[in-house]
């Protein structure tokens, strides 16, 4: 069998973890979890004293940073937790089109076309108030686990 018989195809990512362990009693108040499959930024953390049976258990109120849903889990001190990999990526706005999605301009220049515009309604006012005006805008993107969404935005003066 020779060398040349293997044939891969590149997927893009280096097959890089979405999320990574993190013992649960390590996890403190403004540090993110993953609560039933959704990456959330913990808001406050209980720990219970050791039971009969030995583990301490760990109470965390996490709110999922893309929907704003309030999520609760409870883990054993012991164990450990997903910690998903939350980046933030400030891209400037060049354009909004119709159907609600935003062009942006990545730092190597390149367009990035596959972004909504944000749900919360406050932001969404500020954006589309701000590129009706002509204002530069620069908007920030948190991304975990596969997922992206405009979090918040900034005015970098008029065009």
């Amino acid at each position: 069998m020779s060398d040349d018989d293997h044939q891969f195809e590149s997927k893009g990512d280096a097959g890089a973890s979405k999320t990574f362990p993190q013992q649960a009693g390590t996890i403190r108040k403004n540090g993110y979890i993953v609560i039933k499959a959704r990456p959330c930024k913990v808001v406050e953390v209980s720990t219970s004293e050791t039971g009969k049976h030995g583990h301490a258990k760990c109470h965390f109120v996490g709110i999922d940073i893309f929907s704003g849903k309030k999520l609760e889990d409870i883990v054993p001190s012991s164990h450990n937790c997903d910690v998903p990999h939350v980046t933030r990526t400030d891209y400037q706005l060049i354009d909004i089109s119709e159907d609600g999605f935003v062009s942006l301009l990545t730092e190597s220049g390149q367009t990035k076309d596959d972004l909504k515009l944000p749900t919360d309604d406050q932001l969404l006012a500020q954006i589309k108030a701000g590129f009706d005006e002509g204002k530069d805008l620069v908007v920030t993107v948190m991304s975990a686990m596969g997922e992206e969404q405009i979090c918040s935005l900034k005015d970098i003066g008029p065009k």
